[in-house]
This record gives C-alpha cells, sequence and structure tokens, in this order.
C-alpha cells in the first residue's frame, strides 16, 4: 500500500489524474517485486542457515571418531526446537550426515556460518550453545569435540573463555537434581559462578549485577529486536533457562542473596 500511494501522489503531481493511476499500477509492482524479492532472500537465508548449523554439528559430533545415539537425538530434537519440518527437516538431516564426512570443510562452513549471521554476538553465542548441546548430549565432551568447539569459536570472532563458560553453564543447568534439601556438588556450583562470569568469591551485589546483566543480553525479546531469526527464539529461551538454573544454585547456597 505504501508504494501504491506514494507512486499515485509522485503520477499525481505530474500528470493529475490519469499520473495518479498510472502512478498507482507502477507503485503496486514495485512493491510486489520488493515484497517477493525480500521473502526468496530470507529464504536463501534460512536455508544457509540450517545447512551451516547442522553440517558443522554432524563434524563436530565425529570429531570423537564416532556419532553417538545421543547425538543423533540430540540434533532431531533441535529440528524440533528450530521447528523445522518437511524439506527443512530433510535439509538439517542431510547437511548433519554431510558434516560427519571425512572431506568436510569445517573451515568454509565456519565463515560462511559468520557471513550469514553478519557478526552478531547473540547469534554466534546462540550458535556456538547448540553445538555445544549437541555434542554434550552424551554425558561428556571429549577433548577433541572440546578442541573443535575453540576451533570454530576463534573463527568466529569468539574464544576460548566463551566456549568454556557455555560448557559450565550447560554441566550447572544439567548437572542432574540433588536430593530433597541437599547442597549441590562443589563442581556443580563452580560451574554455576564460571557460566555467570565470576568467582565463588564474588560479593552479592556482584553476583546479582553479573546475573541480571546476563539476563538482559540474552532476554529472547531484546534479541529479536536485534534481529535474531524467529526459528531461534527457542534456543534464547533456553539459554534464559540455564542462567536461571546456574543464578538459583548459587542463590541456595548463600544466604546473603535473596
Amino acid at each position: 500500500m505504501f508504494f501504491v500511494v506514494v507512486g499515485a501522489l509522485i503520477g499525481a503531481l505530474f500528470g493529475g489524474l490519469p499520473g495518479a493511476v498510472i502512478g498507482g499500477v507502477l507503485g503496486y509492482v514495485a512493491g510486489l517485486y520488493l515484497r517477493r524479492s525480500i521473502i526468496g532472500n530470507l529464504r536463501i537465508a534460512q536455508s544457509q542457515l540450517i545447512d551451516a548449523t547442522f553440517s558443522i554439528m554432524g563434524a563436530l559430533s565425529k570429531s570423537d571418531g564416532v556419532v553417538t545415539r545421543h547425538e543423533i537425538n540430540a540434533a532431531e530434537q533441535m529440528f524440533d526446537m528450530l521447528k523445522l519440518h518437511g524439506d527443512g527437516r530433510k535439509q538439517a538431516k542431510a547437511a548433519f550426515n554431510h558434516g560427519k564426512q571425512p572431506d568436510f570443510d569445517l573451515d568454509t562452513a565456519v565463515d560462511q556460518f559468520r557471513e550469514i549471521s553478519r557478526g552478531q554476538g547473540p547469534l554466534l553465542q546462540l550458535f556456538l550453545q547448540l553445538q555445544v548441546m549437541a555434542v554434550a548430549a552424551d554425558g561428556h565432551i571429549h577433548p577433541a569435540e572440546h578442541s573443535m568447539l575453540v576451533r570454530i569459536a576463534r573463527r568466529l570472532g569468539l574464544g576460548e573463555s566463551d566456549v568454556s563458560r557455555l560448557e559450565a553453564l550447560l554441566r550447572a543447568a544439567t548437572g542432574g537434581a540433588s536430593s530433597a534439601g541437599a547442597p549441590p556438588t562443589k563442581d556443580r556450583l563452580e560451574d554455576a559462578y564460571a557460566a555467570l562470569g565470576i568467582s565463588p568469591n564474588a560479593s552479592a551485589a556482584e553476583t546479582k549485577r553479573a546475573y541480571r546483566k546476563l539476563m538482559s543480553q540474552n532476554h529472547p525479546d531484546k534479541l529479536a529486536a536485534r534481529g535474531l531469526p524467529e526459528s531461534m527464539r527457542a534456543v534464547a529461551e533456553e539459554r534464559s533457562r540455564e542462567i536461571n538454573s546456574a543464578y538459583d544454585l548459587i542463590k541456595d547456597s548463600r544466604s546473603d542473596i535473596r
């Protein structure tokens, strides 16, 4: 409608009523072309996003020599998380299998994802989180998997500290429930502090500040406003839950945080 109105106004300015009619028609055609072009580009970007995400996931899962049933199940759960159905799901499975092949070019795939994401920090972090979730599905992260995660992170402009924090966040959130009333294990509590990027000696104020900063940076609505694809919203929501879980572990172990 915007292009129709603008075209009509320009046409009327130069050609009266006939010009307005012609301008309106041309504006409609221009608007239709632009909408189709934008939708087409979005579909291409979505397709490239699927290919890069799941081919890299396949390579990571194979990096320790074997792709476990747990890792395959985790990938399929992510198909559901990202609401992939029909052709999209088939494409994701094919990309995952492609990534497992010996001749898969990991660096090129990572570079392609960096280009698609336009270097957006939140999207890069969520992408890396998906990869960590996949390789941790069998209960641990093999040294070869960690090494490849660091290689990927560095190529994306991140660092080993980003990988370590995501690994700690996942361990803190999924380390298993303690028995009723029992405190979390020392390792799990240390992971919770590491996930928030603070020391176990941090004051209550410092702990709350780190938690609030992380939650603000990772709020799904804020990320959506910064261009996060809707398909990645579920990943952002999962990250928020894990941050809350890590903070709850710390809060429950201390009397000075309420």
